[in-house]
């Protein structure tokens, strides 16, 4: 893999010590894991790593966001899900040595910290705090298939959007006195490789959903999710 080094005059632990997986390191520590880190800035919609480069680092967003997807034969994507600033993936395949079937994609212009395997076991490995939120970690990890597994087991189309939109705002919300808004940009397409429906169904949910009051799309393109929104889901998983 390419990697353009983002220049860097003197390490910048600031990016990273507010990271949960890095909270258990001194000052010192933090400093000595930033010089190990290389930086690389991603355009919208660039390949930040395939496949057959997962088992070789780990990354850190330090700021924009990206979406892990698995591609089919047609090159299509299947959203698996979407990291934010701070957020940071690979660690599993750093683990097991083996690659990760998913593909990770800038969703927006994004700088991307990228620590290698080696260093991976050398510094943190070796870190016992480390080591135990590594486990805190794959449980999260786990939770994320499982959120996953839910939102496919709806047999009704509209449901699946709404398992999506749901899903969305457990991980990006904003509450507003209207609502929560789901603060993270999607296509129709995007949320449509989510729920493994059609684009075209997506956008029928999504109009019929805003003609009942049940969301609202902004003029930036966010979604507002109201009140009904939540009555008409739990009705919807009870069902």
């Amino acid at each position: 893999m390419d990697l353009r080094i983002e220049p860097k005059t003197k390490p910048d632990g600031n990016l990273i010590k507010n990271i949960p997986f890095f909270a258990a390191l001194s000052a010192e520590e933090v400093e000595h894991v930033d010089r190990l880190i290389i930086r690389k800035r991603f355009s919208k919609d660039q390949i930040v790593l395939f496949e057959e480069d997962t088992a070789n680092y780990m990354y850190i967003v330090y700021s924009g966001k990206v979406r892990v997807v698995k591609l089919n034969d047609e090159g299509r994507e299947q959203i698996i899900t979407i990291h934010k600033k701070n957020d940071f993936f690979g660690e599993m395949s750093l683990l097991d040595g083996n690659t990760s079937p998913a593909t990770v994609i800038a969703h927006e212009d994004c700088l991307i910290g990228l620590l290698s395997k080696i260093d991976f076991e050398r510094y943190l490995l070796s870190h016992e705090t480390i080591r135990r939120k590594i486990i805190d970690l794959l449980c999260s990890r786990l939770r994320d298939s499982w959120a996953m597994i839910k939102i496919l087991s709806f047999d009704n189309a509209e449901h699946r959007v709404m398992a999506v939109l749901d899903r969305l705002q457990e991980l990006y919300g904003v509450f507003d006195d209207r609502g929560v808004i789901i603060n993270v940009k999607l296509t129709h397409q995007q949320i449509a490789s989510y729920a493994s429906v059609a684009r075209e169904t997506v956008t029928r949910v999504l109009n019929r959903l805003e003609k009942e009051g049940v969301i609202h799309v902004l003029e930036n393109k966010a979604i507002l999710l109201t009140k009904l929104f939540y009555q008409k889901f739990r009705t919807a998983k009870s069902t």
